[in-house]
């Protein structure tokens, strides 16, 4: 193929991928802020391919499949804007990558089928159908993280993945496995660190950042990257933080046009939410209920070392100073785990939330030796109350635990109680308490003079939502 004929063809491709983001834009305008971000690169045998950056694609693969359907790259373009969107590329370096490239171009795929959206339907969506549909009872919202833990318990062949792959498949992830040096000869961006190759002044050449119509001002405002020089040619950087920010202002677009039309979010919006989602670490989320106390404990951080040896000089084996045998430390003392045992809460989700709590609280950096731990279980009314004050106690109790109850929620009681207990004196300075629920349930209207917080399981994304002066947290089943 001549100069001219490959320069004819890499336009006639950056043509349909103009016109099949100009598609997208006109029916999903949410999304704007997206579409304007890759930066498209012609690179022959890599189909389609992104790192949030790039949008690699052969010339003669889109041709080929406008050919065929001119939905086809639509939906393929639509398929990579959710990838980046969802930031599936910025991955664990220790992740199963086959089972990680199914179940993100599994969940993607299934966004963009939910959207109803005509310009994006094609053959293979009719062939994705019952695997979805078979994914959706198993696993419930499908989420790219669900459904790798589901191919990773089901251990398929290697076959059988490649064989569902097929039916998903629209890009390469390549790119999001390889190194910067990797991707930048792969790119043929010639080692510059502006994204350019090598005599590219961003002008001219089909395919080049200028050429499917990306604007500069769009990339730029939409998250602060740095774009462009005098040319108009786009070189932002897009990195994991700028993708978020990205995700966030569509989540919200689409939150407040779906309360205004009164609609139902949807899988693009659901999936948003849970990626967009606050992620929490459990322990140090615990030691917020810390109090000051001292302890039995060597204190080096104040041990005066020049003292010390001078005395050892001076008098041979006679230190000066030796050093503190207390130290002040934060560590639980006084607690409260409230446990919703209504019909909609599984008793071994709850066993497990408990063990977790105690793993964490049992450790030397957490307890004081002495403490006063109450774990109440509660449906609409107090079921037990056990009272621990030592690690023997708490082991104990695991071993013997009973859910009781299973009746109705109400967390009103709980507190009640609680208070109960504090005019008793049974609590001399109780910091919080942490009430593991499904949420659905009447709280209290007042807020209590102790640290609340509710913990909900991550089952689908509409959690309920908590008084203002109480914390949420969500935790996912593998966070317990």
């Amino acid at each position: 193929m001549t100069e001219e004929q490959n320069q004819k063809l890499e336009k006639l491709a950056a043509d349909v991928l103009r016109l099949s983001r100009n598609q997208l834009l006109v029916n999903l305008r949410f999304l704007d802020a997206a579409l304007s971000r890759l930066e498209p690169r012609p690179v022959p045998e890599i189909t389609f391919a992104t790192d949030g950056q790039y949008l690699a694609y052969d010339p003669k693969h889109v041709l080929r499949c406008y050919k065929s359907d001119r939905r086809i790259p639509v939906r393929d373009c639509l398929h990579i804007i959710f990838h980046c969107i969802y930031r599936h590329m910025f991955v664990h370096t220790l992740v199963d990558h086959v089972a990680w490239d199914l179940a993100c171009d599994i969940a993607v795929e299934a966004c963009i089928t939910g959207l109803g959206l005509q310009a994006a339907e094609c053959a293979r969506q009719a062939e994705q159908s019952a695997v979805c549909e078979k994914l959706k009872k198993e696993i419930g919202q499908l989420t790219a993280e669900k459904i790798y833990r589901y191919y990773l318990d089901r251990k398929l062949t290697p076959v059988q993945m490649a064989d569902l792959r097929g039916l998903f498949y629209a890009d390469d992830h390549v790119l999001w496995y390889l190194s910067e040096e990797e991707k930048s000869r792969m790119l043929g961006l010639g080692g510059r660190s502006d994204g350019k190759a090598s005599g590219d002044d961003g002008q001219n050449g089909a395919g080049k950042g200028q050429a499917i119509g990306i604007n500069v001002t769009a990339s730029a405002s939409a998250s602060g990257g740095e774009s462009a020089d005098g040319g108009g040619a786009v070189t932002v950087l897009c990195s994991e933080e700028d993708w978020k920010s990205v995700s966030e202002r569509i989540q919200m677009d689409m939150e407040t046009f779906s309360q205004k039309q009164g609609q139902d979010p949807g899988a693009m919006l659901q999936n948003l939410r849970e990626v967009n989602r606050e992620r929490y670490d459990y322990t140090e989320f615990l030691k917020k209920f810390a109090v000051r106390g001292e302890v039995m404990k060597i204190n080096d951080d104040e041990f005066d070392y020049i003292f010390y040896t001078y005395g050892l000089r001076l008098y041979e084996n006679l230190p000066l100073i030796e050093p503190l045998e207390y130290k002040e430390v934060r560590r639980i003392r006084e607690f409260v785990i409230a446990i919703d045992t209504s019909g909609s809460t599984s008793g071994e989700l709850v066993q497990r939330f408990v063990q977790k709590t105690y793993n964490i609280l049992k450790s030397t950096e957490s307890f004081f030796s002495k403490i006063n731990l109450h774990i109440i279980q509660c449906d609409a009314a107090i079921q037990e109350d056990v009272k621990i004050t030592n690690q023997d106690e708490f082991d104990e109790y695991l071993t013997t635990m009973t859910i009781r109850g299973l009746g109705g929620t109400d967390f009103r009681p709980v507190f009640s109680y609680v208070e109960e207990l504090r005019e008793q004196r049974e609590f001399r300075n109780l910091k919080g308490l942490i009430y593991f629920t499904d949420g659905y349930g009447t709280f209290p209207e007042r807020k209590p003079e102790y640290e609340t917080a509710f913990v909900f399981l991550e089952e689908g994304y509409e959690q309920p939502e908590v008084p203002a002066w109480a914390i949420r947290l969500i935790l996912q089943k593998d966070e317990i």
